[in-house]
């Protein structure tokens, strides 16, 4: 008993490899009962129970060599939810064996789930090579084509979008059911399609109205929040379109341009949040902070669209797509702190928006993180995101039309303050000119005054010096003129008093109007 024991921990390894070669043989030989009889696909049937599955994880498959590795059941994991974080980056391989029964040419579509950057399958020949098939990326699906009674083994390479929500199916689909089985597989998320169209037309009379205003007005704050309006205008609308489908450009949009979008929307709020407000000038600490934060975030899209297509580091990815958005939560927590700080109107209005958005966007994301199942809009956390954009939307509109009514309030102020400026100068000049006309009339009576006054007192004083030698025969016409020479000389100086004092008035007029 002790030899047995002995031999068998000697030779165990070898019994384990011979074992592993079994199990390898197993996978490539395949029994005509582990073969999928397309004939008898009417519209759509799954493959998973007849899929081979291997993935690449230590990077050493080959078209030489692959069907020699160790394929297993593709029911053994659970990858229909999402596919583990560590395997994305992952090359991956199903096999699928299928033969028609039937009596003409028969053509099926395989359908290997959601979402790939490359999808390429080959055919396995005989002594076991490939020959390239055919080249599914952009569609997502693989076009397989067997002859009556003809059995054939087709090799699918997939390499996963470098995002989240990944999954493996095996489901064969006639063409021309094929759009049917794509409206069933997006039917969960009609509700969610027609509430992203809806915010799409939303967002789009948005960017027209921004757009007038800022061809009217020149403000550089327009153009930037136009920027963050089609920035999020894209997200959503592609969101609506691409929602549940597969393909290139579904892949593309998953994997990297939907980030990148909100990123660049975000930086484009920066940007019009400090020009609406005039940070620089009224909040100079939130400045800085929005500064730091558009070209962290620029910086950070730079290093992400590095990493995302020159590295395989799909962790560095992850982690840095995190870390972008707790530093725009940051963000816009401090904004929402400052702007309840200031107690101004203007911000407090987008503030909270702000803070809306991020009430909606962390039930997103809660969404996310418990992997909610997708039932229906109300547990999908898109739905959530986009009902915090609406709140940021109709905040920032009720803060344009505040500070507009604002502006113009100002502006009306200023015109009727110039318009008053404007009537007081016409109004000085005026009284110039009449101080003028009275200056040149005080002249002249004060030299009639000089003038008449000096003939006046010399006739009286003849007509005084004339009665005086008289005495004893007074002339009556003597007398007279006397008379009126004295009464003349009063009158002329009463005269005389009523224009100064007219004068003195209208100097007391000038000093009054120069001081309102």
């Amino acid at each position: 008993m002790n030899t047995i024991c002995l031999m068998l921990k000697k030779y165990s390894c070898f019994i384990i490899f011979l074992l592993s070669l079994s199990f390898i043989g197993f996978s490539q030989s395949i029994p005509d009962s582990g073969y999928i009889d397309i004939a008898r696909i009417e519209n759509a049937a799954s493959a998973i129970n007849k899929t081979w599955l291997f993935f690449d994880s230590a990077d050493i498959a080959t078209p030489e060599n692959i069907t020699q590795q160790q394929f297993v059941p593709l029911t053994k994991y659970d990858y229909k939810k999402s596919i583990p974080l560590h395997l994305v980056p992952e090359t991956v391989y199903l096999m699928v064996p299928v033969w028609n029964s039937g009596a003409k040419n028969d053509t099926i579509l395989f359908f290997p789930g959601s979402l790939y950057d490359k999808v390429i399958y080959y055919e396995k020949k005989a002594g076991d090579q490939l020959v390239f098939t055919g080249d599914g990326s952009s569609p997502g699906l693989c076009t397989l084509t067997l002859t009556p009674g003809e059995k054939k083994v087709f090799l699918v390479k997939l390499n996963f979008s470098r995002q989240d929500y990944n999954f493996l199916r095996a489901n064969l689909i006639r063409k021309g059911y094929l759009d049917h089985f794509s409206s069933i597989y997006r039917s969960k998320m009609e509700n969610l399609r027609s509430v992203g169209y809806l915010l799409s037309g939303l967002l789009l009379m948005m960017i027209i109205f921004i757009t007038v205003n800022y061809t009217f007005t020149g403000k550089k704050e327009f153009l930037y929040y136009l920027g963050y309006s089609v920035c999020i205008f894209l997200l959503v609308l592609l969101y609506a379109i691409l929602g549940s489908s597969w393909g290139g450009f579904t892949s593309f949009f998953n994997g990297y341009l939907d980030l990148f979008l909100l990123i660049l929307g975000n930086v484009f709020y920066l940007a019009f949040s400090r020009h609406f407000l005039n940070t620089k000038n009224n909040y100079v600490l939130l400045d800085k902070v929005f500064k730091i934060g558009e070209w962290f975030l620029l910086f950070s899209i730079l290093l992400f669209t590095f990493i995302h297509y020159f590295t395989e580091w799909y962790w560095v990815e992850v982690a840095l797509e995190n870390m972008m958005k707790i530093i725009m939560l940051v963000i816009g927590i401090l904004f929402i702190v400052i702007a309840f700080k200031q107690k101004q109107r203007l911000i407090i209005y987008l503030a909270v928006g702000s803070a809306f958005s991020i009430l909606f966007s962390m039930i997103s994301l809660g969404c996310i993180l418990f992997k909610i199942p997708v039932n229906g809009a109300l547990s999908s956390a898109l739905l959530y995101y986009e009902i915090g954009l609406v709140f940021a939307l109709s905040f920032f509109l009720l803060g344009l039309t505040y500070k507009n009514r604002r502006e113009l309030v100002e502006r009306t102020q200023e015109q009727e303050a110039l318009k008053l400026d404007v009537e007081k100068k016409v109004l000085e000049n005026q009284i110039a000119i009449i101080k003028a006309q009275q200056e040149e009339r005080n002249r002249i009576s004060a030299d009639m005054h000089d003038d008449l006054g000096a003939g006046m007192t010399t006739i009286r004083l003849y007509s005084e010096l004339a009665k005086s030698r008289l005495k004893d025969q007074p002339i009556p016409e003597i007398e007279k003129i006397s008379s009126s020479a004295n009464e003349l000389l009063n009158k002329m100086n009463a005269i005389i008093w009523s224009m100064s004092s007219s004068n003195d008035s209208l100097g007391n007029m000038v000093a009054y109007i120069r001081s309102y």
